[in-house]
């Protein structure tokens, strides 16, 4: 019923829907066909994206990867011209943030180098585990050569003028030895000891690592310029932009809440249905902890969720955490059974 209840209430608010959004029952999902858009939707799609804005959101994009968002404000851009922002195809859309502060903890820092960076065949670093030790990131793993090397580097992280990470040890140890010493002594550098042409956004100078934060990660991709990095307990933080966003750029969302994202003009495309000149602010059911919300598993919290229209024909949409959905579509499957 929740199920129903949640697509009723959208279609609802979709006073501008297309023709066909919807369609008839037993027809191919019009987002199995990210790049089929209907000609009416295509029509009411400017090229100028959507509007977006994040407060307090665990961003989950895959991978065991989550980035804790304390604040974002940008716009979501389709890849295609006059195409809707679709929901599910994280692939076909960019972020493109104009400021924010993003966190990365260290176990999704470890899912991101393990699982991401150096997921394929004969990836030179392994079995990676990141730290945190008085704001410096201390690094565990193994180095995979002729034989697999154990190693542990700390290192303080700093920002260069194109807008890359600098990871720099400042220790090093090999085989829990001085390997700073070691790799001098033989004129060894972490640049000629790692072939990283296969990685996903990294590279090696000399001794320090250079992360590109805007292509490191899994879909969907990310613009920006990040401005500043620091460390913290359990995290890294990026900042995007200006360290306090202008207020004229703020979005002004109908409905107050601590943790939401709102989005803002263009077009939506989620499951069958369509939004266009969108405006819809899903709210977090649980404000005492950051909204945990899924690109991959939405329908799930919608599910478990509710919605309401607003007086301007635009939505409102209450969701739980994702974990508190799982439970709750877990517990209707055990009610089915029985």
């Amino acid at each position: 019923m929740l199920a129903l209840a949640a697509t009723a209430a959208v279609a609802l608010a979709l006073g501008r829907a297309a023709p066909g959004a919807a369609g008839a029952a037993g027809a191919v999902r019009a987002d199995t066909m990210p790049n089929v858009t209907p000609p009416a939707v295509a029509d009411e799609t400017p090229d100028a994206g959507t509007q977006a804005q994040f407060r307090n959101v665990d961003f989950q994009i895959g991978h065991g990867i989550s980035l804790d968002i304390t604040r974002l404000r940008g716009a979501l851009r389709s890849k295609q011209r006059s195409s809707p922002i679709a929901f599910d195809d994280k692939t076909s859309f960019v972020i493109d943030i104009a400021s924010a502060e993003v966190g990365l903890s260290m176990e999704s820092l470890d899912s991101l180098m393990n699982g991401w960076v150096f997921a394929y065949r004969g990836a030179p670093l392994r079995h990676l585990k990141f730290s945190t030790d008085s704001g410096k990131l201390v690094q565990e793993g193994t180095l995979h050569k002729v034989v697999d090397i154990p190693f542990r580097i700390t290192a303080v992280m700093s920002m260069t003028p194109e807008g890359l990470i600098r990871i720099h040890p400042v220790a090093i140890k090999i085989f829990s030895v001085n390997g700073r010493g070691l790799m001098k002594a033989l004129g060894i550098t972490l640049q000629k000891l790692l072939d990283l042409q296969h990685a996903h956004g990294v590279s090696a100078q000399g001794n320090d690592l250079l992360l590109d934060p805007l292509q490191i990660l899994p879909p969907p991709a990310i613009e920006g310029h990040v401005t500043a990095v620091r460390i913290e307990p359990n995290e890294v933080v990026q900042v995007f932009g200006d360290s306090a966003p202008p207020a004229n750029l703020a979005l002004h969302p109908p409905e107050p809440a601590r943790n939401y994202m709102y989005f803002r003009g263009g077009t939506l495309h989620f499951g069958k249905l369509y939004m266009v000149d969108a405006d819809m602010e899903i709210i977090d059911l649980d404000p005492g902890n950051a909204f945990q919300f899924s690109i991959d598993q939405y329908n799930t919290q919608l599910v478990a969720g509710y919605s309401r229209n607003t007086a301007t024909d635009g939505l409102v949409v209450f969701m739980p955490d994702l974990a508190s959905a799982q439970h709750e579509q877990a517990s209707r499957a055990v009610t089915h059974r029985n």
